[in-house]
């Protein structure tokens, strides 16, 4: 019979494949509060780091209430931000979509107003205006796909700070062990064609190899989804 593969086991949701790390900040501004007003003057109270998040996180006090953003690179302690329609397009401050230049870089930017950020907010993260076309903007993401998002959403001048988090090296394996358990990740990964059959559907042979095609159907039972699920294609690309 064997026993239950890898991915039926990340499945079923005990406690050994959970997430352990808890965000302690809700990221995202006010936006009813800044479009009350035309311009508004907020404080950099505190620069953080938040538990499960790359980037550093900035605490920002204004009209009594405080509030917190992925901190941009060039952002300090002290510093006094604008907020709305007549804000300086300057690194941190926080403006609509429709009055920040073209070619200008951008973070935290609202997908739809008044949801408080929800794109490029990941560490080293922004996003390009790169035209403005009436009611809607057109953004490059990260990803270097191009978005139209209407021109009244809020955005964050400047990149997200941590950059280049990724580059430096674990060194340790117990250290890389540790950062993906906390993340729900399954380490050190085992190849399939490794094991015995007993415990996953490449296992087995004379040789290590898959020994059946390596896509299956979305409707395949649990015991065999594995590899190449639903894949739209097989094989190599042709040029």
């Amino acid at each position: 019979m064997g026993r239950n593969i890898r991915a039926q086991r990340l499945g079923r949701g005990s406690p050994t494949f959970q997430a352990s790390l808890a965000r302690r900040y809700a990221v995202g501004y006010p936006s009813m509060l800044i479009r009350r007003s035309r311009l508004l003057r907020g404080v950099v109270r505190d620069l953080v780091h938040d538990p499960g998040r790359g980037a550093p996180v900035a605490e920002v006090a204004v009209g009594g209430e405080v509030f917190a953003i992925p901190a941009v690179e060039g952002m300090y302690v002290g510093q006094v931000l604008q907020m709305g329609e007549e804000a300086e397009p300057t690194t941190g401050n926080i403006l609509p979509l429709s009055r920040i230049p073209e070619g200008t870089v951008v973070s935290c930017i609202e997908l739809h107003p008044g949801d408080g950020g929800k794109l490029a907010r990941a560490s080293g993260a922004y996003g390009v205006v790169t035209a403005q076309m009436g009611g809607r903007t057109m953004i490059q993401l990260p990803s270097k796909k191009t978005i139209a998002v209407p021109s009244s959403s809020l955005a964050v001048v400047g990149v997200v700070a941590g950059g280049g988090r990724e580059e430096k090296p674990f060194l340790k394996a117990g250290k890389k062990y540790h950062w993906m358990k906390a993340r729900h990740r399954y380490w050190p990964r085992v190849r399939g064609v490794a094991m015995a059959p007993a415990f996953h559907p490449f296992g087995g042979g004379s040789h290590k190899h898959i020994g059946r095609p390596e896509t299956v159907a979305r409707e395949t039972p649990p015991g065999r989804k594995v590899g190449l699920i639903a894949a739209r294609r097989a094989g190599r690309k042709k040029r």
